[in-house]
């Protein structure tokens, strides 16, 4: 039996849209010919689904021949024209999951394509995820190469490292990376018109799924698409094309996932980025006098109420700890040596009694930190970079940490010691800068639950990797999980 379907005029059709147009036929078949001259081996679903004529995304079709996109399959349409020219048959519609056969316009459904639908769109049972992290299985791309779903290479298209290894971070944290995989979890949350902030939230999530897909045709990812919705929300302040800071981009890239899963400033509701990440602190500020003053002035100011310690409690995703200022040498060789400094003389800044002075435009202030809440999984940033109008300066110092059981109990309140059951945190992923400030260079050690090995990622490039050899790098970006977590 013939069914019919209707076309636009211009020849590019529209499946999605019932309404005008003129009707051609439209054949349904469960057999085609040119099956076996379908090349999966140039097939890459990780760019940005647009024509390569008219640079259009409306009905876009990828040919499985030569792995390029054309618009429609309408008689005037690119694909229809490329099918034609080169005899290349085989189509699959982009947004549709359709298989189409062309120039002769009918609808192909053959169970042996189901490995391509897979590999565009991803998709996890609750089964599937709950056994993600109890097992080590390698998996065999279509290209030949073996990999670990989740220990995937990031292609890096310029100068997106920074972007990277923070992408590559948080697919490693549990309980982000469960609420990613699973599209019914964040597909219902309404946001405003026009808002383009949720583009982010649904690129992090196909981007989610390729990372740990098991049945890659390939055993690398393009975060194409992903940077592309960073370079859109973030207005250009972060790029492709230009190297950036890891810790900034993480900075605006937690809020703004926060804020596109409905939380914000004002209202402080939760979401996964909140559940995941915050804790609390008590923030203890004092006002200091200004240098240039008479000692009798300042003892005057410090009595008045101004001048007074005050108390605040404040949020946190991640702490920043400050490294001690590098050494100056004499000579050459002693240059050589490089400043190494323990975690926990760092961690002190936290203890309820350091005090540092804080600088602004007009005032200077002295403050002490005291947590008082600690979330299952634990952000450190190494402030290894300071800034000034002229150049920016690098901390070579090398902070000495140990992989497991870090316990956090001294830098919590009385109160936070009676009452937080977790204190202690093991170390999932672990961001390194090398090199110079501007020039440099970001990789990442993650550890794969399913295995308890370790692996280093840079770029493409991924190898297992001895935990006694990831506390010898310049750690940047720590991600620690509570050791006895217990998930909401």
């Amino acid at each position: 039996m013939i069914s019919l379907k209707r076309e636009r005029e211009d020849g590019f059709d529209d499946d999605d849209n019932e309404d005008g147009g003129r009707v051609v036929e439209d054949r349904r078949s469960r057999h085609c010919p040119y099956l076996d001259t379908i090349n999966r081996s140039v097939l890459d679903f990780d760019f940005e689904k647009l024509c390569s004529i008219s640079l259009s995304h409306i009905n876009v079709y990828a040919c499985l021949i030569c792995g390029k996109y054309f618009q429609g399959r309408g008689l005037k349409s690119h694909a229809y024209t490329h099918s034609v020219q080169f005899t290349h048959h085989v189509f699959l519609n982009l947004h549709t999951l359709k298989f189409y056969c062309l120039p002769d316009n009918y609808e192909i459904i053959d169970s042996s394509l189901e490995d391509i639908t897979y590999v565009l769109k991803p998709t996890f049972t609750k089964q599937h995820i709950a056994g993600l992290d109890k097992q080590g299985k390698l998996y065999r791309a279509y290209d030949g190469t073996t990999y670990l779903p989740g220990i995937v290479g990031l292609n890096n298209i310029k100068a997106n490292d920074y972007a990277n290894v923070v992408l590559q971070a948080f697919s490693n944290v549990p309980p982000l990376r469960n609420y990613f995989l699973e599209e019914e979890n964040y597909r219902g949350i309404r946001r405003p018109p026009g808002d383009i902030m949720f583009l982010l939230v649904q690129r992090f999530g196909e981007l989610m799924r390729k990372l740990w897909n098991p049945r890659n045709f390939k055993a690398h990812v393009s975060p194409h698409e992903m940077l592309q919705a960073v370079v859109l929300c973030s207005k250009k302040n972060f790029q492709i094309t230009k190297q950036g800071d890891a810790v900034d981009f993480m900075t605006w890239f937690l809020n703004a996932l926060h804020g596109a899963l409905g939380g914000t400033k004002k209202k402080p509701c939760k979401s996964i980025i909140t559940k995941a990440f915050q804790g609390s602190m008590r923030i203890f500020s004092k006002k200091l006098p200004h240098p240039d003053l008479l000692p009798e002035e300042k003892e005057a100011l410090l009595v008045t109420e101004e001048y007074q310690e005050q108390m605040s409690e404040s949020t946190f995703l991640f702490l920043t700890l400050d490294l001690p200022t590098a050494p100056l040498y004499k000579d050459e060789k002693e240059q050589l040596i490089i400043p190494q400094v323990p975690l926990f003389n760092i961690l002190g800044k936290f203890n309820g009694s350091t005090e540092k002075e804080y600088k602004t435009y007009k005032e200077n202030f002295l403050k002490r930190f005291q947590l008082t809440k600690l979330p299952p999984y634990l952000v450190f940033c190494i402030k290894r970079f300071t800034k000034n109008n002229f150049f920016v300066e690098k901390n070579p110092t090398i902070v000495n940490f140990p992989i497991t059981n870090v316990d956090l109990r001294e830098y919590l309140t009385e109160e936070a010691q009676a009452t937080e059951k977790n204190t202690t945190y093991d170390l999932v992923a672990n961001v390194v800068h090398d090199g110079k400030p501007t020039e440099g260079a970001y990789r990442i050690h993650v550890l794969h639950h399913g295995t308890g090995k370790w692996y280093e990622m840079q770029d493409l490039q991924v190898t297992d990797i001895l935990p006694q050899m990831i506390t010898l790098s310049e750690a940047y970006i720590q991600a620690k999980q509570a050791t006895s977590v217990v998930w909401f």
